[in-house]
This record gives C-alpha cells, sequence and structure tokens, in this order.
C-alpha cells in the first residue's frame, strides 16, 4: 500500500469522525419533538407549572371555557385555582411554552347564535385573556398566546366568524381547533376552510373509521392525507390519547406509534407533531417520555 493510499484512508477516516460528531450534536441539540397536552381537567394532574416544568410540551392547552354565546360565559378548570394559573402562565411562556385556551369540550353550553355573536364572544375571550383592558381578567395579568377551537357541541355556525375576529386583533393571537378525524368534520368544517388556522389537532380516537389500528392502516392513511392536503397552510397535529382509558377507542401504544405510525404521519410537509389528551393520563403512563424523541 502507498504512502498516498494510507494518507487518504487517514483523511477519510478523519472527515467521517467529524460528520459524525456533528451528526451527534445535531441530534442532541435540534427539535426534541412537538407535543400539545391539554391540561385543566382534574385536579389530581398537577400545576400548570409543574407540565412546563417537565420540558416534555411545546404547547399547553388549558381547558376549557365551556360556556359561551348569547352573552354568557362559563370557564371550568375541575378543582383548580384560577390565580395561581396566572403566574404559571408566565412561567410556562418564560420556557418557551406557547398556552392556550380550549373553548368547547364535551361538556358545557355552548353556541354562537349570529355574526354579531361571534364578535361579541371574541371580543370576551380578547379582553379577559389575550392582552384586552378587562379589569377583572381569570388569570389576572397573564396574557395567553391564542385560542383553541374543540367545538363538540351546539351550532356549527359562525365559528368561522369567530377565526376571522380573533385573527383581526393587532396582537398575534395563534388560533388552533381540534375536529374529529372524520373529513370533514362536521362541527368545525366551514371554520377550516377559511385557512386562518396556524394549527390543528386532529382527534384521531372516538373515531374507528379513521382511527389507527393493524386493521385500519388504510383508512388511517387516507384520513391523515385528507387532512394534511386540505391545510396546507397549518400545521397538522397527530391526535392521541395518553393511555387506553382517556378515550373509548383509538389508543396506540408507544411502541407502535413509533416504529408503525410517525413514518407515516412524517411524511407531510405541514405535519407538526402530536396532540395528547391528556396531562392527566400523561402522568399516569408516561407516554410523552416514552415517544419525545421520535416526534
Amino acid at each position: 500500500m502507498s504512502t498516498n493510499g494510507m494518507g487518504c484512508r487517514l483523511a477519510l477516516v478523519i472527515v467521517c469522525s467529524v460528520l459524525l460528531s456533528l451528526i451527534g450534536t445535531s441530534a442532541a441539540t435540534g427539535k426534541t419533538g412537538r407535543i400539545t397536552v391539554y391540561w385543566g381537567q382534574t385536579s389530581n394532574e398537577g400545576s400548570l407549572r409543574k407540565a412546563c416544568e417537565s420540558k416534555l410540551y411545546s404547547t399547553v392547552i388549558i381547558s376549557f371555557l365551556n360556556n359561551f354565546g348569547s352573552g354568557k360565559y362559563g370557564l371550568n378548570l375541575a378543582g383548580h385555582s384560577w390565580a395561581a394559573v396566572g403566574p404559571d402562565v408566565k412561567y410556562c411562556q418564560s420556557k418557551k411554552v406557547l398556552v392556550l385556551l380550549a373553548i368547547g369540550g364535551g361538556i358545557g353550553k355552548y353556541s354562537l347564535a349570529s355574526k354579531a355573536d361571534a364578535k361579541a364572544v371574541a371580543k370576551h375571550l380578547w379582553d379577559y385573556y389575550l392582552g384586552g383592558h378587562s379589569r377583572s381578567r381569570p388569570f389576572g395579568t397573564a396574557v395567553l398566546d391564542g385560542v383553541d377551537f374543540d367545538i363538540e357541541l351546539g351550532s356549527r355556525a359562525h365559528y368561522d366568524d369567530l377565526a376571522r375576529y380573533l385573527k383581526g386583533y393587532s396582537k398575534k393571537v395563534f388560533v388552533t381547533a381540534a375536529p374529529q378525524c372524520p373529513f370533514p368534520d362536521r362541527m368545525l368544517g366551514q371554520a377550516l376552510r377559511t385557512g386562518l388556522f396556524d394549527r390543528v389537532h386532529v382527534q384521531f380516537y372516538n373515531n374507528p373509521v379513521c382511527s389507527y389500528r393493524a386493521g385500519n392502516v388504510a383508512g388511517f392513511k387516507a384520513a391523515w392525507s385528507k387532512w394534511t392536503r386540505s391545510l396546507p397552510r397549518s400545521s397538522v397535529y397527530l391526535g392521541l390519547p395518553a393511555a387506553r382509558g382517556a378515550a373509548g377507542s383509538g389508543y396506540v401504544d408507544p411502541t407502535t406509534l413509533v416504529n408503525k405510525v410517525l413514518p407515516i404521519v412524517r411524511r407531510s410537509r405541514n405535519y407538526g407533531g402530536i396532540m395528547l389528551w391528556s396531562r392527566y393520563y400523561d402522568i399516569q403512563t408516561g407516554y410523552s417520555k416514552r415517544v419525545k424523541s421520535a416526534v
């Protein structure tokens, strides 16, 4: 073997070592998973601050404002102290975690009677949660980053108007949604067609026709494809229960998610990450810890 040949091989080894080092550094310092979680429906899940201290989530959604419309408003945080939430919101934001307010949910009384009603609800959300000037704000001086539409009850009308009004404020307001996976969502289909939603956390559970399971891979792929292609300007998140008991159906165990489901959804250009219901169940199972590096 010639000296020149040995030199070339040595140079190649050095280059490869440098590349491997850079790859390792990138893996350590790059994105560590975009996980959204719902918080607020049981005191057993711990504080909002604890959720953000875990470093597991990029977004936490406070749930729910489950009574609104026709001049009536009600916030249900199921045992949590409103006064404690404000400082926790500020802490989360200091750690670069977005904090949103979910409106709607599966229990409550809410609906938008007209375009004027949608405007009034938008003003209420702005004044009380998003930086407005009300003197009696539930979370004190804390300013939330946006609003998540989890609309499952009442009329489907005027949520497009509500999104437009929220987006009309000068301050950047994140507007997200949590539709059911059958496409189009019967409650939010019209609103989502506005193209105003920054993120869409599609609930791929409680709907066997589109939830992932061994016998329905084709149905899941078709539904995911419809959502991502129909919302090119939105980041689309895969919504999942964090435990078997968190939903009636649609649970995907962490190993299956990492090995079989994420390789499917990550092919989409507007894949944003995963959404978990909920912080309480995630604490019980450690779901996010097990999948975070692969999300």
